[in-house]
């Protein structure tokens, strides 16, 4: 019988390497030559779908799930996850708000010199992902199905793949090097562990707070993918393009859900 410390650390070493993956998506950037703006837009509107397909079958549908087994009643699950999704796009709201940020191509927004660019916030999104399905491997360790646990991480981490490389194209996109990019995707990761931990050990409060968490995580992706991507990519001559290739990203991430979920 594995004992409770066992599981915590089982929780948090594969929700750890699931987090890793992150890292192997983002070697991608590598073998970007030359970042024209045509594949720039590419590359943001792959990223988008990626984000777009794992807000709805990563996040959405899961919190539906564990909101139907918690409280037996499918329209309160839907409320639940309906309130965590608003609270997280009014959050991200807030941070687009007050904190002075520039568009990718449309200029700088907000009144301080001191700004952060817009992709910062499609970041801190992916971050906020990255957490609660951290805490789905911690919990699923800890609901005593070890199996399930590895099942969950082996998905979870096969899907951060091409988030990763959505992350660092993304970054790649507005001027960083090639390894501050990977660098960055890598640390997106280190979210999950964190979740994985904390879902592991405190089972009894994570549990009950995966519907809200899953849905504030989906709600910050949407915000950034509707405010921030979408008019940042239509904007210039290819945005037949840029359709299409959110379109293949989100297709890309669909399938990975769909057969590894």
């Amino acid at each position: 019988m594995t004992s409770d410390i066992s599981i915590v650390w089982l929780g948090t070493i594969a929700s750890l390497l699931a987090g890793l993956a992150s890292g192997v998506g983002a070697l991608g950037v590598f073998l970007v030559r030359t970042l024209t703006h045509k594949l720039q837009d590419g590359m943001l509107a792959s990223a988008a779908g990626v984000m777009l397909a794992a807000s709805f079958f990563s996040l959405l549908l899961p919190g539906l799930e564990y909101g139907e087994q918690m409280t037996g009643k499918t329209w309160t699950a839907a409320l639940i996850v309906i309130f965590g999704l608003l609270s997280g796009a009014a959050a991200l709201y807030f941070v687009h708000q007050k904190l002075p940020h520039q568009h990718f191509e449309l200029g700088r927004e907000g009144s301080d010199a001191s700004y952060i660019r817009g992709i910062w916030l499609f970041i801190v999104a992916i971050t906020l992902h990255n957490f609660p399905e951290g805490m789905a491997v911690g919990v699923g360790f800890a609901g005593g199905d070890v199996n399930n646990g590895y099942v969950l991480a082996t998905g979870i981490g096969l899907q951060n793949i091409p988030e990763g490389l959505a992350v660092a194209f993304s970054l790649l996109a507005i001027d960083y090097s090639r390894t501050k990019a990977f660098a960055i995707a890598l640390m997106t990761g280190l979210a999950e562990p964190l979740g994985g931990l904390f879902g592991a050990t405190l089972v009894w409060l994570a549990e009950p707070l995966m519907p809200w968490t899953l849905g504030f995580a989906a709600g910050a992706m949407l915000f950034i993918i509707s405010n921030e991507i979408i008019p940042e990519t239509h904007h210039r001559q290819w945005k037949i393009m840029s359709t299409f290739c959110l379109m293949g990203g989100f297709a890309v991430m669909m399938f990975l859900d769909a057969t590894l979920g």
